[in-house]
């Protein structure tokens, strides 16, 4: 089986344009992703997809692989559904290019099922949510039946907490392994239902009969949304307590 980690970047970020290249102590932000990706030691194939012709310089400069594609796809998927109608692998895994500081230990854990030879076609991460995550709803939860599968993602706190609960929230860290058929089908559907309603693209997957197996990782300290959160991930690079 042949894994490969694509790393989504694009230059047009409503609230932070360019930021796959806003500088990290003197390095792009992809290039640190790219990084992290490849001290997972899952696979030494790594590469970004981007429609941008800037990143795609960037990318070249520093030696990263970069594959150009359409400036037209609605999500990171569909921009990796794009890369394996032609790269050659058999799982692929979605890597946000705005994850500097990505835990090479929960990517590992994302493809787990699959090195394990589980008839699995997708897998995901998620995480016990901190109490102050509960009822955030940029913090994404998930519930799982007892085999460790998804049975529904949600930007509300589930399960309602009519009696106690018996077992911390789990969070959704957004880490997506899957197999080149499943994404073939995920281009082929339009935006369901649930997705539209929750604006949470993975239960596209679930409403077409895709079952998702969730692992536990750990998210990462920050991602990089706006230019204050680059603010913050420069300081943590600069103490250089970036965890495995």
């Amino acid at each position: 089986m042949k894994l490969a980690i694509v790393i989504p970047a694009r230059m047009a970020s409503t609230r932070f344009p360019g930021k796959p290249l806003c500088d990290l102590l003197g390095r792009p932000m992809i290039a640190w992703v790219y990084e992290r990706a490849c001290a997972a030691e899952v696979t030494d194939n790594v590469l970004v997809a981007t429609p941008d012709p800037e990143i795609e310089t960037v990318c070249a400069n520093l030696g990263i692989p970069a594959v150009r594609t359409r400036l037209d796809h609605p999500s990171g998927t569909d921009r990796i559904a794009e890369v394996a109608e032609t790269h050659p692998a058999d799982v692929f895994v979605n890597l946000q290019g705005d994850e500097p500081l990505v835990r090479p230990d929960t990517i590992r854990a994302c493809v787990r099922p699959f090195l394990a030879g589980e008839p699995v076609e997708m897998a995901s991460v998620c995480a016990p949510a901190a109490a102050n995550e509960l009822e955030n709803p940029a913090v994404v939860k998930v519930v799982t039946d007892l085999a460790g599968y998804a049975l529904y993602f949600s930007r509300w706190c589930l399960p309602f907490p009519r009696s106690d609960r018996p077992e911390p929230v789990k969070k959704h860290i957004g880490l997506y392994a899957y197999t080149r058929d499943v994404l073939r089908r995920f281009a082929t559907w339009p935006p369901s239902p649930l997705e539209r309603a929750e604006s949470l693209e993975q239960l596209r997957f679930l409403e077409n009969g895709v079952r998702i197996k969730m692992e536990f990782g750990q998210g990462s300290e920050m991602a990089i949304d706006t230019p204050e959160q680059a603010d913050i991930v420069r300081s943590i690079l600069t103490r250089g307590d970036v965890l495995a």
